[in-house]
């Protein structure tokens, strides 16, 4: 990785778009690149807007507010709508299929990856692992991470939580989402 790199998570609350972009933080982090994770969301606990800002590289990073990203994962429509002019030429944009349908993306100077991550929780009897599944698309879009630094990095933050007994379910959900790309 030669220069810094700019991705937004965004979705409503409940969707995990935070605890997603905190895993992506915190892989970084773990590769001992510089790294920023700035969340915003609404009042409301489920349902509300919520997004953040991850920030990371071999650079310090002096401004973590979102600029310009090179990618964008949305997990809704709504918050396709609102970012998806952010995302930069020739950057990705990761949407969740499964609640947004890929026809409405006019932009030609993009990659768009189409996930239905949705359903793919749900086939691994994980329903709370599409956030997951997107962190492993984004992973292996980018190829910032091996899967291997991205499985330390991701279970190396959910034993700080104290859910290691979610590991060998979050470790599926990020191999599959690896796999998809």
């Amino acid at each position: 990785m030669s220069v810094n790199k700019e991705i937004i998570f965004a979705g409503s609350g409940g969707q995990g778009v935070l605890t997603a972009g905190l895993l992506m933080a915190e892989m970084a982090l773990y590769k001992g690149l510089h790294s920023t994770w700035i969340p915003q969301y609404g009042s409301a606990m489920r349902g509300g807007t919520a997004n953040c800002t991850v920030k990371f590289g071999p650079d310090y990073i002096f401004n973590p507010s979102q600029e310009a990203a090179d990618v964008l994962l949305a997990m809704n429509e709504p918050s396709f709508k609102k970012f998806s002019p952010m995302v930069k030429p020739n950057g990705t944009i990761i949407l969740n299929s499964d609640l947004v349908d890929p026809s409405i993306c006019s932009r030609t100077d993009i990659t768009l990856i189409a996930v239905p991550c949705t359903s793919m929780a749900k086939d691994l009897g994980h329903m709370l692992g599409a956030n997951i599944i997107m962190a492993g698309v984004i992973v292996k879009a980018t190829g910032d991470f091996t899967e291997e630094e991205a499985l330390s990095g991701m279970n190396q933050v959910f034993r700080k939580k104290g859910k290691e007994k979610y590991e060998a379910l979050n470790s599926a959900a990020l191999r599959a989402g690896f796999g998809f790309v």
